[in-house]
């Protein structure tokens, strides 16, 4: 069973993000250190290396391996840097984070979700992650300024909690409504004013 997932990870990693542009070394070797079949409901388990979002429980789903790579890629991590993942949902995205930056700090609206997350980043060894449970919309004001906000679902504008909690520099990657639909966006704060950058055509949930 290791070797059987170690295989469709390494198949996920090539086929699915590396195929397609994805280059950062420690972004692909933290992708193929976490185990996404461990963040995924027994009833998916088939589907756990598919580049497919999959329902995780309480209407959410863990998103689908090329967009948590396109979102992480596009905030450009340092190594060094303090995270803050709102919408966390399995834990999976935030796993990859932790072996990508300093600290990670995911907020979660569904204590059932924060509490089997938890249990998952555990089980890995992952001190560099932790998850809370509260309204993401407010942030985690506690561990500001984060060099980096991530937002896994959908609102018309980042809200401004989040915006204040991001450091001088960072960035933050939401995906936002349009007239098109949803677009994912990365905002950068230089000199107290943001600058958005359009990225690509998404889906998420709404952020509630």
């Amino acid at each position: 069973m290791a070797t059987d997932t170690q295989d469709a990870r390494e198949r996920m990693v090539r086929e699915t993000i590396e195929a397609r542009g994805i280059a950062d070394p420690r972004l692909l070797g933290a992708m193929l250190s976490v185990p996404r079949h461990l963040f995924v409901d027994e009833d998916w388990l088939e589907l756990a290396y598919a580049d497919r979002p999959l329902p995780i429980g309480e209407g959410q789903t863990i998103s689908q391996p090329f967009m948590v790579a396109t979102m992480i890629d596009a905030a450009r991590l340092g190594p060094g840097d303090r995270v803050l993942e709102v919408g966390s949902g399995s834990g999976y995205a935030a796993a990859i984070l932790g072996h990508v930056a300093k600290f990670v700090i995911g907020i979660e609206r569904h204590e059932s979700l924060v509490e089997a997350a938890r249990e998952r980043v555990t089980r890995l060894g992952l001190d560099t992650v932790e998850f809370h449970h509260g309204d993401g919309r407010q942030g985690w004001p506690q561990g500001a300024p984060y060099d980096a906000i991530f937002v896994a679902a959908t609102g018309d504008a980042p809200p401004p909690a989040l915006l204040d909690q991001l450091a001088e520099g960072g960035r933050l990657v939401m995906p936002v409504r349009d007239a098109g639909g949803e677009m994912l966006v990365r905002y950068e704060k230089r000199s107290g004013e943001v600058e958005a950058t359009p990225l690509c055509p998404v889906r998420f949930v709404p952020l509630v």
